[in-house]
């Protein structure tokens, strides 16, 4: 299949999700992400329709992002920031999917650039897997609700290898309730990648993080 076919079918079975959901296609966020491809890449999905493009590393999404900046796409930041890098990843991303520390809100409240997070949740027992634990997302929630420039849209989560997906996301909309009664905008979930994007639509997914289901597999690196 060509990129164009790859993007138009996922598309269109996100789309059917949403519909057997009972949910509006128009909902969910499609990030089409591009890890590991070149900016010519980006250039193609832009001209087929794509405008939210995410990244995990920051030296390859800055590149990326500098070439491609005549699109006008909104990039979205879905990796593990260092605190350091904050700054300059607010330079040309305007959404952070991956805030798990309270030295992370302070990093990105400093620059006093407006931005939109999602707080990462750990699913896992493993504390060095990204993420922030269920009992502590109140307390960075309101780190962020503190912050003045940042606006928290919600929980942003990865389904654990080998567990049932389906489960995974119950898990993350029972935090979600809980941060609502603190944050009552915080509505959005970013949950949902290539292989189980049906199983977080039906969650209540608000924004799917999509890799080689549309960009094909990635080239590799020497």
């Amino acid at each position: 299949m060509t990129l164009a076919e790859r993007y138009q079918a996922t598309l269109a079975d996100v789309a059917g999700a949403a519909r057997d959901a009972g949910r509006d296609p128009a909902s969910i966020t499609t990030i089409v992400v591009t890890k590991f491809h070149p900016a010519a890449l980006v250039r193609e999905l832009a001209a087929l329709g794509a405008h939210d493009v995410g990244e995990n590393r920051h030296q390859e999404a800055a590149a990326k992002a500098a070439e491609t900046a005549d699109l006008g796409l909104t990039w979205h930041f879905i990796g593990q920031l260092q605190s350091n890098k904050a700054a300059a990843a607010l330079e040309y991303a305007r959404v952070i999917h991956s805030v798990d520390r309270a030295s992370l809100v302070d990093a990105l409240a400093k620059t006093g650039i407006s931005a939109e997070v999602f707080l990462q949740l750990n699913l896992t027992d493993d504390p060095q897997r990204g993420g922030v634990q269920p009992e502590a997302l109140d307390q960075l929630a309101e780190r962020v609700l503190a912050s003045g420039s940042l606006a928290l849209r919600g929980i942003m989560a990865v389904a654990p290898v080998g567990e049932d997906p389906a489960a995974a996301f119950e898990r993350v909309r029972t935090a979600s309730g809980r941060l609502l009664q603190l944050a009552p905008q915080a509505t959005d979930l970013s949950i949902g990648m290539s292989g189980d994007y049906r199983e977080a639509i039906a969650a209540g997914a608000t924004h799917l993080r999509i890799g080689t289901a549309i960009t094909g597999n990635r080239p590799p690196q020497g």
